[in-house]
């Protein structure tokens, strides 16, 4: 089945990123990590996980989170020829400058700006453009 990894350590975000991919119908496997360490866990089959095959085809990536921050994971992702092509979209509360010049250098496909409310224009969207790429 196609997929998205999400990559949140809130479950506020987590939750409504539920909700906007019922809304929208998209029709993927939402599978979530808490931090960047357990998304490589599940993209690795490392730690009791089991392998996320197929892999998933877009990942949603915030940036400011404990034990292995969104950087830190993008930056160990896109070192793995397995992963380095897999579109990755920073969800991020973070407006600083300098985090979208080290995501940017990383070869992310977009951002989307905390907080995440499914009934937002923004997030719709980041939402609907993010359906048209898994078509």
């Amino acid at each position: 089945m196609r997929s998205v990894l999400l990559v949140e350590d809130d479950i506020f975000d987590t939750m409504t990123t539920e909700k906007s991919f019922a809304k929208f119908s998209i029709p993927h496997q939402l599978h979530t990590a808490f931090n960047g360490e357990e998304a490589l866990d599940l993209l690795l089959g490392r730690n009791g996980a089991d392998a996320l095959r197929p892999l998933p085809e877009v990942i949603l990536l915030d940036l400011n989170m404990p034990r292995m921050n969104g950087i830190e994971f993008l930056t160990e992702l896109r070192a793995s020829a397995e992963f380095a092509d897999i579109p990755v979209f920073i969800t991020t509360t973070s407006s600083m400058d300098v985090d979208r010049l080290a995501t940017d250098s990383l070869g992310v496909s977009g951002y989307i700006l905390k907080p995440l409310d499914f009934e937002t224009g923004d997030l719709s969207d980041s939402l609907s453009l993010l359906e048209k790429l898994l078509r």
